[in-house]
């Protein structure tokens, strides 16, 4: 018995082991100084965290413990000054502040760090002027941070810029001659303001989340995110929809499975019925149903040498091999020979070889005019096309392997939720 006992326990003390020495290590590594860039940044950590309850994670990053690149430092200033002027621009409206492109690293000039550095410290200046903890962040917020902070932890995250972006977009998105700057907990203080007011503030706070992950993907259309929180992924999952394939699309060449959830190709061509909406051509297939409003998201698990995921316009031709990008109606992502991975826009988007997935989520924002791809093992962000829509979307799968089957699955069930009350996600 005592024999078994030991076999359970050591592993977990060599893995303790290993993981004290890693934090050995960085801490080590942690002893050089930290320059200009990263030092602005982890002030603007600790004056966040002074000011908004729960973000007890950034705590990581002022004390230097979570230390970012200074090319991301600078990129992440020049992108906060960027929306604190959107921000100002905006105050006599009820939008929402925009984000500017991130500007690429070999083209940050010091000239516009010094000036964004100078926006952002106007604002810090009116920022420490509040009381400490006197902004709620909202529980969706609050929870994603939890979330965040145990990633880290875990390595799952490099880094908590995303920790950091949330309490900001908290911060700012507040309007200060609506809401008072000492603010806590809507729900305690709900009796004291109009219902109107507190509508606004509460609904304000709940959706901050989904309008951070619009945001995100509008501005940086590859690798956007390297980890979507569990409560975002989760409210993604929320837009799920069951994909069958259309035979009636399908390639001649493709084998269909019979619950039409798994595609390859086969070694005879079929003699089926040749319709207009068939594809002779390129070996895909389009879902059954099209889409034409709201949110929707679908998963495919796709082999290791090549596929095709992504939508096609009902108006696009499908006869021949004239390529399926942008300009003939298809938004969609191609692996090809197992390494060229890319988007198909004109000129077509590489994509770098480490965003490569085995299992692909799919998510149509209609509406707001997205359609995104996501590595589902990594909760990842891949690419996102940024368009409008103005006729019916059909989910596109296509592949040329002859052993391993392209599958739409149904999205795993989100993890249980965390909301004291009714879900404030639902």
């Amino acid at each position: 018995m005592m024999q078994c006992f030991h076999f359970m326990v050591e592993p977990v003390k060599t893995w303790t082991s290993k993981i004290k020495e890693s934090n050995k290590r960085a801490k080590r590594e942690r002893k050089e100084p930290l320059d200009e860039d990263q030092l602005f940044v982890a002030g603007l950590a600790k004056d966040l965290s002074r000011v908004c309850q729960r973000s007890d994670v950034l705590e990581h990053i002022w004390n230097q413990e979570d230390t970012w690149p200074s090319p991301l430092c600078q990129a992440f200033i020049l992108q906060w000054a960027s929306m604190l002027e959107n921000k100002r621009k905006l105050m006599q409206t009820d939008g929402w502040p925009e984000m500017g492109e991130g500007k690429h690293p070999d083209l940050i000039n010091e000239q516009d760090l010094e000036q964004a550095k100078a926006d952002v410290l106007t604002w810090i200046k009116d920022l420490r002027a509040q009381p400490e903890q006197s902004v709620w962040p909202g529980e969706p917020v609050a929870k994603i941070l939890e979330d965040l902070q145990s990633a880290w932890r875990w390595g799952r995250v490099p880094n908590l810029l995303t920790a950091m972006e949330l309490v900001l977009w908290t911060l700012v998105s507040q309007r200060p001659d609506k809401v008072t700057a000492g603010a806590v907990n809507p729900r305690a203080y709900s009796a004291t303001v109009s219902p109107l007011l507190f509508f606004f503030f509460f609904f304000l706070q709940d959706t901050i989340p989904q309008q951070w992950l619009l945001w995100k993907q509008r501005t940086q259309k590859i690798g956007a995110v390297s980890y979507i929180p569990q409560p975002v992924w989760d409210w993604i999952g929320d837009a799920a929809v069951e994909i069958n394939l259309d035979l009636d699309t399908a390639n001649p060449d493709l084998l269909i499975s019979a619950d039409e959830k798994k595609m390859r190709c086969g070694f005879e061509r079929k003699d089926v019925p040749n319709y207009h909406q068939r594809f002779d051509g390129w070996w895909c297939a389009v879902g059954m149903d099209g889409l034409a409003s709201g949110r929707h998201y679908w998963e495919a698990e796709v082999g290791e040498r090549d596929w095709r995921l992504g939508v096609a316009r009902e108006s696009a031709l499908r006869k021949g091999f004239k390529s399926l990008n942008t300009d003939t109606g298809y938004m969609s992502l191609r692996l090809e020979r197992g390494t060229e991975f890319k988007a198909l826009t004109v000129p077509f988007t590489a994509l770098p070889p480490g965003l490569i997935p085995r299992k692909v989520g799919i998510y149509l924002d209609y509406d707001n005019g997205q359609l995104s791809f996501y590595d589902v093992d990594k909760h990842m962000h891949i690419y996102t096309y940024n368009e409008t829509f103005t006729e019916r979307l059909y989910p596109l799968f296509g592949t040329v392997e002859i052993v391993k089957d392209l599958v739409i699955r149904s999205p795993a069930a989100k993890t249980h939720c965390l909301c004291p009350a009714s879900c404030l996600w639902a």
